[in-house]
């Protein structure tokens, strides 16, 4: 039987670089988002947002800004997405900046034990606060591991820490990656699936992808927009040019995802409205590859 599909926003840009990131879900909706998922045959319930806010500084805390308010919209966030799954429903989260993934994954561990990520991002977000210069959506993924200089607010949020173990993470189209990065990755022996690897043969990469998620009893999908090249589609919060996948690369490569029946979490990141030179239509694209991925 196919399941319903929860839809839950996280406006918050607050472990962002800059405003704009906290409109993405409202943006969604306002473009027809719920719509064009029940016209794909999905039975929807959106269950609107968690608490929002808008980028500011922060320099009382220049090495992890608007950290407590990051760690509350996470809590919330798990918080709801706990009970979307206890529901027995798959669920869509839009944000809102990357660190809304630390709550999607405490979430889900409220549920399931045996819980794999795919990773979707041209970054490997492994640097932990003392390594980044302030905002902590490049910090995901250093506070699922519980990396060393990890905040505890953060780290701590699950029932269980680390959030995730080296094995449990799979960084698919990856490219940009600092030396510290590339150390975790070595000495971890993180998987990954490298951006030109993906570039050469989406489909081919997504189906190593769906290998490596099988020995999982769930998997969350975290997608992050800037892996597109901001030339072909820009709508991201990073304005990079010549590096990213197209949004046929993605497409094709999402497309091919939809083969795993342990799929629980889709969550969509770094979406910045401001930044689409034609919103309706960067956002009827979005949302239609969105509901190519989720339909049944």
């Amino acid at each position: 039987m196919a399941r319903t599909l929860s839809i839950i926003g996280a406006p918050s840009s607050a472990g962002a670089y800059a405003p704009g990131q906290e409109k993405a879900p409202s943006t969604f909706r306002h473009h027809g988002l719920v719509t064009e998922l029940e016209r794909s045959g999905l039975d929807v319930v959106d269950r609107g947002d968690v608490g929002g806010f808008r980028w500011r500084p922060d320099p009382s805390n220049s090495k992890a800004m608007n950290l407590e308010t990051v760690r509350n919209v996470a809590k919330e966030l798990a918080a709801v997405v706990t009970t979307a799954l206890d529901d027995e429903h798959n669920v869509l989260v839009v944000g809102g900046d990357c660190t809304i993934e630390l709550g999607v994954v405490a979430g889900a561990l409220t549920r399931y034990a045996s819980l794999g990520l795919i990773y979707i991002d041209v970054d490997a977000d492994l640097n932990p606060p003392v390594a980044s210069d302030g905002a902590l959506d490049w910090t995901g993924v250093a506070h699922l591991l519980d990396l060393p200089g990890a905040a505890n607010e953060l780290a701590g949020l699950a029932p269980r820490r680390p959030m995730l173990s080296a094995a449990d993470i799979l960084f698919f189209a990856v490219a940009n990656v600092t030396d510290g990065e590339a150390e975790t990755i070595r000495v971890r022996n993180l998987s990954m699936i490298g951006l030109q690897e993906v570039k050469s043969n989406p489909i081919e990469a997504a189906r190593r992808a769906t290998q490596w998620a099988r020995s999982f009893d769930t998997i969350l999908v975290h997608l992050d927009i800037d892996v597109l090249d901001f030339a072909d589609f820009p709508l991201a919060e990073n304005t990079r040019r010549g590096l990213g996948l197209t949004l046929e690369e993605l497409s094709a490569a999402l497309f091919e995802l939809r083969a795993l029946p342990n799929r629980r979490v889709l969550t969509v990141t770094e979406v910045n409205p401001d930044h689409a030179p034609d919103e309706a239509e960067s956002f009827r694209r979005l949302i239609g590859l969105l509901s190519q991925t989720l339909a049944e």
